[in-house]
């Protein structure tokens, strides 16, 4: 990347309590249920718990200790360091169980969704500019015809969609990666974030690699904390989705026991690139899938809504990469065409790359290569299909005779037989069968 990972702006931490931007009475509240949910009974312990400097921490224990919410317990030396302990009055008690039969969320505190747009708009995936060398240097265990990184490199660029169609088998999956790999730098991704009152959780495990940062050793008189801890520090993130994608899967999920919501893939994938792998194979039609991205793709925002009907807009700042098997007319019309930026064909490789694929498995694979055998295989073989190759065969032929040779006991050496059972793997005959 031309632009140095450390450039991307961090959250400040907030120096005192009216920098929250939150509601008071929401704060204090989130306070007494992680104290009645976790064991956590300092300010240093609840501070690391609610992700907020302990100078907050300690306003908002104090605004709870004078509604009579929470008293002090005096010092408890060895476990808290000499520190001040705390505890849930019964008052604090009865508070934190109403607070938690209207949301069950605890812990790390809110970031409102006005401050989450400014930190996007420093991170943004269309300040990236990607050079050639990086996207080369991301994909360089594939065979690629010479123009793709051509086309590809300005698309990655822009942050803006990106439909690659083709034949299946021929790397479309491992390029929209190489494209993910490419992209090394790393952003925030705040735990959650609060609109009109509700907490969506928007940090995800499976979905974001948190990268490792040094942790402020708490016993320290002074401690340095160089970004507001409610945010992780990322990858930049990836979304893949595929067959299983739907309509509802890019909507708020609600979850009605915990009274809480979750933020759909796309707000996930902020910052990052989403991955809609497989288009046309979905339960619901492709056009009516595009047709949802319309005002995210064009506006850079999307519309999300609460259970009680409110809508609200949320940044869309996300490289969104379809890709399909179908040709894109077949699936779409001229205006979701249109909205797609940049559309992108995938051929299969041309012999001599087909051959140079080959020989890169074969070596990986440890399997000894046979001029005659390969010979047979391209002047018997392939004329059947028309000599129509495809990146996947060189693995799958491969595989194939690897198995067979496991099976007899043979040394990995490819003959015209071993060709013969391996391509008859790889193709069904069109038959009709008797029942």
């Amino acid at each position: 990347m031309t632009l140095d990972p450390r450039a991307v702006m961090a959250p400040p931490p907030p120096k005192r309590l009216e920098d929250m931007r939150l509601p008071q009475i929401m704060m204090r509240d989130i306070v007494l249920k992680t104290l009645f949910r976790k064991t956590t009974n300092t300010v240093t312990s609840l501070a690391r718990a609610i992700c907020l400097p302990t100078v907050i921490t300690q306003e908002l224990i104090d605004l709870a200790r004078s509604h009579s919410l929470l008293e002090a317990m005096g010092t408890l030396s060895a476990a808290s360091n000499g520190e001040m302990s705390y505890q849930l009055t019964e008052s604090g008690k009865a508070r934190a169980l109403d607070a938690l039969s209207q949301s069950e969320y605890f812990g790390p505190m809110p970031v409102p969704l006005e401050v989450y747009r400014d930190q996007v708009a420093h991170q943004s995936i269309r300040n990236l500019q990607v050079t050639r060398d990086q996207l080369l240097g991301a994909m360089g265990h594939l065979v690629l015809p010479e123009d793709l990184i051509s086309h590809l490199g300005p698309a990655v660029s822009a942050g803006r969609s990106i439909l690659m169609y083709g034949p299946p088998g021929n790397g479309k999956s491992s390029i929209s990666n190489g494209i993910r790999d490419a992209m090394g730098d790393r952003i925030y991704v705040p735990r959650a974030i609060e609109y009109s009152g509700q907490v969506i959780t928007v940090y995800d495990p499976i979905v974001h690699s948190a990268a490792e940062t040094e942790e402020d050793d708490p016993t320290r008189l002074r401690r340095s904390t160089r970004f507001d801890t409610r945010y992780v520090l990322c990858q930049r993130p990836t979304v893949i989705t595929g067959g299983e994608l739907s309509l509802s899967m890019l909507d708020l999920v609600y979850n009605p026991t915990a009274r809480t919501y979750q933020a759909p893939l796309q707000l996930k994938s902020t910052g990052g690139i989403f991955i809609v792998d497989d288009l046309g194979r979905q339960a619901e039609p492709p056009q009516k899938l595009v047709n949802r991205w319309i005002v995210p793709l064009e506006e850079s925002k999307d519309i999300l809504s609460l259970q009680s009907g409110e809508k609200f807009e949320v940044p869309f700042d996300t490289l969104v990469i379809f890709s399909t098997n179908f040709h894109p007319n077949e699936i779409f019309d001229q205006a979701a065409l249109r909205r797609i930026f940049f559309k992108i064909k995938i051929d299969g490789p041309s012999q001599q790359d087909f051959l140079k694929i080959f020989a890169m498995v074969a070596r990986r694979k440890k399997m000894q290569l046979d001029e005659a055998s390969l010979l047979y295989l391209l002047k018997s073989k392939y004329p059947t299909i028309g000599n129509v190759y495809a990146n996947y065969q060189p693995v799958f032929l491969i595989e194939q005779m690897i198995a067979v040779c496991n099976f007899e006991g043979w040394p990995y050496r490819m003959t015209p037989d071993l060709v013969d059972r391996a391509w008859s793997n790889m193709f069904v005959r069109n038959e009709h069968i008797v029942k």
